[in-house]
């Protein structure tokens, strides 16, 4: 319920301060911000519903969606605040409005959190293995590329201002990056999950 708290704000402080974005096409779900924190949103959505239906399949969904929403808010968090303490400009355009840190935090760190401390402690280990994972993350990168470029041809400018200024080449290694990075974020959760969880068995177990 925290975490479905947090990304309720988020969607409510996007409307209560309105930019450009908002006339533009595709909107706010020009930013990859956005499309992960829906994404998460949906992931406990399904969560909570399942925990008040106790339906296996319910589960078995949200544990699929998490083995791509939470590496996705990993990945935006490393990439977000990476490149705005670089140059807060290669994220944010000149025109757009400042976020204070409260928003700030609830858009680019709160998801990323509330999804690893779901896997953590309240989810299954991740069973997906390297290959799968890359095709995963290679997967969302091509298809935001793509999406991107479909919403340059109407707007005329790119959500995040650092797609100018690399180039298209530029942009090709930075959505290979990408989901090279996606692809270690869902290996490093799955090392997380093995140690957080086999720590906590030897404790559980151990004599008194």
């Amino acid at each position: 319920l925290l975490g479905l708290s947090s990304f309720a704000y988020s969607f409510y402080w996007l409307e209560a301060n309105p930019n450009p974005v908002n006339d533009s096409y595709g909107r706010h779900f020009q930013h990859l911000t956005i499309l992960g924190l829906s994404l998460a949103t949906l992931t406990f959505i399904i969560g909570l519903l399942a925990d008040l239906t106790l339906s296996t399949r319910l589960f078995r969904i949200k544990n699929v969606l998490s083995v791509t929403s939470a590496p996705m808010e990993v990945l935006i968090s490393i990439l977000y605040w990476g490149l705005k303490g670089i140059d807060e400009t290669l994220v944010l355009p000149d025109w757009a409005p400042r976020i204070p840190f409260g928003a700030d935090f609830s858009f680019h760190a709160a998801p990323s959190i509330a999804l690893i401390l779901d896997l953590l402690f309240f989810s299954p280990p991740y069973t997906v293995s390297v290959l799968p994972a890359l095709g995963i993350s290679s997967g969302i990168a091509v298809s935001y590329w793509f999406w991107v470029e479909e919403c340059y041809k109407h707007n005329g400018w790119y959500p995040y201002p650092i797609f100018d200024v690399l180039g298209t080449a530029g942009r090709v290694g930075l959505f290979a990056g990408s989901a090279v990075v996606m692809t270690a974020s869902t290996l490093c959760l799955k090392w997380m999950y093995n140690r957080v969880n086999v720590h906590a068995q030897d404790v559980k177990n151990k004599p008194m």
